[in-house]
């Protein structure tokens, strides 16, 4: 009876909603307002600059100072794993891993392997690689991709899998050029100076970082935080973007919440086995939604904290990368966080504490509550762009076609993988990078017929 009424009350609501929001026009957003100091010096400046990851000697010297000073936290409880968050038994491992052993030389040569630029976009520094394929015989195309990161990730998500999208393969008939910015306040891109900068407003300046490389049409990749960004920016400007591939954006036209609420309580109306698992984990994302609730209402009190303390933001962070990895990693003793090498994860850390973005990179949580009403605008429109899911097995959240198709009507295909998690491009490139090009030569395909 319990469900039957949450079901009639969540379905009402969802009815309501998309009656109001079905017509709405769009908000305007202006494609010059600018986010950071008018009197800056690269204010009005369009040019495209390189940049370097630099490691210094007194931020290093800092950071193993803090480690090595860093007061014990209490043990962790009889018998308890990860279920109560990172477990303090295995901060020790890690700090002498990140003070004796991860070579700052060696990572920061590892982080300037590709080319590093920046450019001002709207008033704000946006750090990006930017990576043309080599050697491509003149009957391969070459077409753009934007690869867009989130939380708690970075670019540094992308670098085992920019390889396999630059190389070409046998019987390839295009190859990538991929451009993978940071999203503002996230790692070395500036932060805003006012809030209001939400994912519609950042995927006006992802579109004007592209249009500044020469590309009026694209493809992008994204999941998470950068999935936010790419569906708003595939809604604001569909005739520009020729494919949207995601392994995740979550669909929240009221009727496909719908659908996602009413599969999480009564999943076989809607699924067979093995899907029908992946609709009933509802209360496993509910578990795990504390840092969402701290950083979209108070992130630059939690951002003071981790800011001064780097075994705290890794023991913050790491503990999101386990249980999205695989949310039974709550009942591994270390986190099931050796899918990933050591390198890998302190890299990613290395990119909230040298550039100091780690209160910044928060604030995304909090404009994005902000912006909620412009959102539910943005949510239940439709976009025509050409769109490709993958779904990964450990996945945080999983909908099912039906409710894409709410926002995403033009959905070409779902790849669902039995393996990985959310950091699929990390724990997976090879895997990732394949379907990307699956998926976007069905775009072409498409595109092709057409014209």
């Amino acid at each position: 009876m319990v469900k039957l009424l949450i079901t009639a009350v969540v379905a009402a609501a969802a009815i309501w909603s998309f009656k109001v929001w079905e017509y709405s026009a769009l908000p305007e957003l202006d494609p010059e307002e600018r986010w950071g100091l008018r009197e800056s010096r690269v204010a009005n400046d369009i040019s495209v600059r390189e940049f370097q990851v630099v490691f210094s000697e007194e931020m290093i010297n800092d950071l193993k100072h803090r480690l090595k000073n860093f007061r014990p936290p209490a043990p962790p409880l009889d018998g308890v794993a990860f279920q109560y968050g990172f477990n303090s038994r295995q901060l020790d491992s890690w700090k002498y891993y990140w003070t004796e052993k991860y070579n700052f030389t060696e990572r920061e040569k590892f982080l300037n392997r590709f080319q590093n630029f920046k450019t001002n976009i709207q008033g704000l520094d946006i750090h990006f690689i930017w990576v043309k394929p080599k050697e491509v015989p003149p009957e391969v195309a070459v077409v753009p991709i934007l690869l867009l990161h989130g939380w708690p990730g970075s670019v540094r998500e992308f670098y085992e899998l920019i390889p396999h999208l630059t190389t070409l393969g046998p019987g390839q008939e295009f190859v990538f050029e991929v451009i993978a910015p940071s999203l503002p306040g996230f790692g070395y891109s500036d932060a805003p100076i006012r809030s209001g900068l939400g994912s519609p407003q950042i995927a006006v300046i992802m579109r004007n970082l592209m249009r500044r490389l020469g590309h009026q049409q694209f493809y992008m990749q994204a999941g998470d935080w950068g999935g936010e960004v790419a569906a708003d920016l595939a809604t604001l400007y569909p005739d520009e973007v020729l494919g949207f591939h995601s392994n995740l954006v979550i669909v929240k036209h009221p009727l496909a919440l719908l659908i996602t609420a009413v599969g999480a309580v009564f999943p076989k109306w809607f699924a067979e086995p093995p899907m029908e698992d992946r609709m009933n984990r509802f209360p496993s994302i509910f578990k795990e939604l504390g840092y969402f609730y701290i950083q979209a209402s108070k992130p630059d009190t939690i951002g003071a904290v981790l800011s001064d303390s780097p075994l705290g933001l890794l023991a913050y962070i790491l503990e999101k990368v386990s249980v999205g990895t695989n949310f039974n990693n709550v009942n591994a003793s270390d986190g099931g966080l050796e899918v990933f090498t050591k390198e890998q994860l302190l890299d990613n850390l290395m990119m909230y504490w040298a550039p100091r973005s780690v209160t910044t990179s928060f604030r995304i949580y909090r404009d994005g509550f902000r912006e909620l009403l412009n959102r539910l605008q943005f949510n239940v429109r439709p976009t025509p762009v050409l769109t490709w899911m993958m779904q990964a097995e450990y996945e945080i959240l999983y909908q099912l076609p039906s409710a894409i198709r709410y926002k995403f009507p033009n959905l070409l295909n779902v790849t669902v993988l039995y393996e990985g998690g959310h950091f699929i491009a990390l724990e997976a490139p090879q895997v990732l990078a394949k379907d990307v090009f699956t998926a976007v030569k069905g775009f072409r395909k498409i595109k092709n017929r057409i014209e």
